[in-house]
């Protein structure tokens, strides 16, 4: 008998189970609430909130935000039995259907907070059906949610009037805290509002809210809820608030997060929110003096060397300016770079053993295989030392370095710092690629430079912390670790050694140099940076980029029309802005830089090609190389020449006569840079014209004439009626004095090596021919056209 008694127990418990578990799955609890996507600062504070789906102001109080005070004021206040009963408190039913049905007291329902909860979720109209609902759902409720769980929700659904609800929402945009900063008084404050949302108004009913407050303290202190020096202060405290704008810093990122992790209430981003109100503030003022010059816009992007942690990003000078295109994200803009990659390329070019720092690199009018740079002032200096070309910027040694290392070799590289633009393009790009030729972002230069800082080794940007990350790849956080200690990039690769990083940025950090700003010697507390500027073709973006131990600070400025500026340069523009960055947000850097690595050693070098000294070298400098990297070719910037006795011809080995000769040094320059000396009446020591007598070089092509212009297979379109003419030059050996030039294989004119010819071409397609005194000839084909 008492068997079947406790089998009929058991059964009776499992089919109500089932019965529940049944009733739970046909009815299930209404969706998770939507909230206001917010995103937070590296601390924890709130840098931008937006609205949620339905155009409320409702930001997520998370668990550790709920402060004692807070949960004591609530409790004691709506559900002082919250803790012991399982959703519905039979005991207030019994006392409120008492009170209603004899009309004691204050008529009430007896809703619980985990009612109240049931309500907010899912609003009906208040009859006695729906509070049964209610009881049922707060019921159903607890059994999927914990206590502190139910709290939050109640407070993340409170109404505070208009669309505000939330304590959170309400702590931020009445008292800008969020809630665990709030005081007592303020606590106290938003506890008692959303009984009343409509009659209690903060900002309108400030008067009426003190009293109800002070009210509700007294009682608080009366029960020794809290002590009573703080009932004191907080009865003290006055009520003077009002409505305030959501917080909106760093606009642009907000939006990049929101959409990378969507659906996160909150999102914790790596900015320091100081560090980006003031990125902000001074780059809006920077680029409100600079519109009487015709530039509406600039982007920040301020990078923590050590952790590669993104701490300002600025996308624009002014978001909500529709008239400037103010909402484009400049940081992820993809723009001309200018001149900023090449210490990337001469990084390279050092690793490859190519270069190094004095070695002297002809800057004259070279053709490239069609393509003729020029400097940005449109002059050539001869021959440079790498660290002067890379200081002064200077486009023609760029190219040549990019020319020797390969653009394929160059753009792989780019690639693999992440370069998305370059990897799309990279079988169509060439030489220009070097001042600008390609597409690239201020994120992905900033991130080269700090590269650089890190001696070579590359890592993606951070933008949101370590804990986003994980959650965003279901990544548990390692044990016994906190959370922001793991500050490496995820993926990591070395782009070039350390050697030419620190060599790179010892250039960049010279004071001697051209691209200085106007009053730079002002800047009395900027810190010691390396620096790059760049313009790009037709002055459309300005860019500065530095760099010391701690950070790194990427600049643009320009317009996102796309319409250049006659006063756009990186360095009167950009490069102002930059100094005021480090003066403002780095100044206080530990004074500490660079040092040499000990893969870097000392060599004497020539003074006048930077090669290590041959025979013939008596001036010598000191110059760092790569041991076992750097190019060990000797100096020959002379050569023996066997001279004539009179001093009329040079002989070659083969004609030189048995006696009668002497031997002599004579410089040995390559054809462009005699050529550039001679057009620019560069006193030179030139050697005088090979024997007339020999006839071996007859007919050899290999020191043949280069023709400079016109370019090879090239179309030249001339106006009809007007005397247009095409330039005739060319680059000989040091050894020639005469040229002949041929048109379709008819000779025009004879002259001077260094002589630049003008003529009228015929249409179609023309045979250009040039001959030297030594028979020598190169020919090229171009087609002109008349329009």
């Amino acid at each position: 008998m008492q068997r079947h008694f406790w089998l009929r127990i058991v059964l009776g418990t499992a089919t109500l189970l089932l019965t529940l578990l049944g009733l739970d799955a046909a009815f299930p609890l209404p969706p998770a609430p939507q909230y206001s996507p917010i995103v937070l600062a590296a601390d924890g504070a709130v840098l931008h909130a937006f609205l949620n789906p339905t155009q409320k102001w409702r930001m997520k109080t998370e668990l550790r935000e709920i402060t004692p005070a807070l949960r004591a004021t609530i409790i004691e206040k709506e559900d002082r039995y919250f803790y012991y009963h399982p959703g519905v408190n039979p005991l207030a039913l019994v006392q409120a259907a008492g009170r209603n049905l004899f009309g004691r007291g204050r008529t009430t329902g007896a809703s619980t907070i985990t009612m109240q909860v049931a309500r907010l979720l899912e609003p009906k109209e208040r009859t006695v059906g729906n509070k049964l609902l209610e009881m049922l759902r707060a019921l159903q409720l607890e059994a999927h949610y914990s206590k502190p769980e139910i709290l939050q929700l109640y407070l993340n659904l409170v109404p505070y009037g208009g669309n505000i609800e939330g304590v959170k929402s309400a702590a931020l945009l009445y008292f800008q805290q969020p809630p665990d900063y709030l005081s007592l008084a303020q606590t106290v404050t938003l506890a008692i509002i959303p009984n009343r949302p409509r009659g209690l108004v903060l900002g309108r009913h400030n008067a009426a809210i003190r009293q109800e407050r002070n009210r509700w303290l007294r009682r608080f202190g009366e029960q020794s809820l809290f002590p009573r020096p703080d009932i004191a202060d907080a009865l003290l405290e006055p009520l003077d608030v009002q409505r305030h704008a959501a917080p909106t810093l760093a606009p642009h990122l907000a939006r990049r997060l929101v959409r990378q992790f969507p659906g996160r209430a909150s999102i914790a981003s790596t900015l320091q929110r100081g560090k980006q109100a003031k990125a902000e503030d001074l780059t809006r003022n920077y680029v409100r003096r600079l519109r009487e010059l015709g530039i509406s816009n600039a982007a920040v992007l301020v990078v923590n060397n050590r952790t590669r942690a993104v701490e300002a990003y600025v996308g624009s000078a002014d978001f909500q300016d529709s008239f400037t295109k103010g909402q484009n994200d400049g940081v992820q803009a993809v723009r001309s770079p200018g001149s900023t990659l090449k210490p990337f390329l001469y990084a390279l070019a050092l690793d490859q053993g190519l270069v190094t720092p004095k070695l002297l690199l002809p800057d004259v009018p070279t053709n490239f295989g069609g393509y003729q740079p020029e400097n940005f002032d449109k002059r050539c200096n001869g021959e440079v030392p790498l660290d002067r070309a890379l200081a002064y910027s200077l486009n023609i040694p760029a190219v040549r370095v990019l020319s020797e290392l390969g653009v394929p070799t160059f753009t792989t590289q780019l690639r693999a710092a992440g370069f998305r633009t370059v990897a799309k393009r990279a079988p169509h790009l060439g030489l220009s690629t070097i001042l600008g030729g390609c597409g690239a972002t201020l994120e992905e230069l900033t991130n080269l430079y700090v590269t650089l800082a890190a001696g070579g080794q590359y890592g993606p940007l951070r933008f949101a912390s370590n804990s986003e990350e994980r959650r965003s790849r279901n990544e548990p956080a390692a044990p016994g670790r906190k959370q922001q200690q793991s500050a490496k990039p995820t993926q990591h690769s070395t782009l070039f050694s350390e050697a030419s990083a620190f060599l790179i940025t010892d250039i960049l950090a010279q004071l001697t140099r051209p691209d200085l700003p106007v009053g730079y010697e002002t800047s009395l507390r900027l810190p010691k940076i390396a620096w790059k500027t760049g313009t790009s073709y037709g002055r459309r973006d300005a860019w500065s980029i530095g760099y010391n131990r701690e950070y790194t600070i990427g600049v643009w400025v320009g317009n996102f029309s796309g319409q250049g500026s006659p006063a756009l340069t990186g360095s009167d523009i950009a490069t102002p802005l930059l100094f005021d960055l480090f003066n403002t947000l780095a100044y206080n850097s530990p004074n500490n830089w660079f040092q040499p690595p000990a893969s870097l050693d000392f060599r004497l070098v020539c003074a006048e090609t930077g090669r290590p000294p041959g025979e013939n070298c008596p001036n010598q400098i000191i110059d760092y190389f790569l041991p076992g990297v750097s190019a060990g070719l000797r100096c020959q910037h002379q050569k023996e020449v066997l001279l004539s006795a009179d001093g009329q011809y040079t002989y070659c080995r083969a004609c030189a006569p048995a006696t009668g000769y002497r031997r002599e040094l004579y410089p040995n320059l390559l054809p462009e840079v005699a050529a550039f000396k001679e057009a620019q009446g560069i006193p030179y020591r030139r050697q005088p014209p090979h024997n007339p007598a020999c006839q071996l070089v007859r007919g050899g092509r290999d020191q043949a004439p280069g023709i400079t212009s016109p370019l090879a297979n090239t179309e030249y379109v001339l106006t009809k009626g007007e005397q247009q003419q095409l330039l005739l030059s060319c680059t000989t050996d040091n050894e020639v004095r005469q040229v002949s030039w041929y048109v379709n294989d008819q000779f025009l004119r004879t002259a001077a090596a260094t002589e630049r010819v003008f003529f009228r071409p015929p249409t179609g397609a023309v045979k250009i021919s040039c001959a030297d005194d030594h028979g020598r000839n190169t020919d090229i084909q171009i087609v002109v056209n008349e329009l």
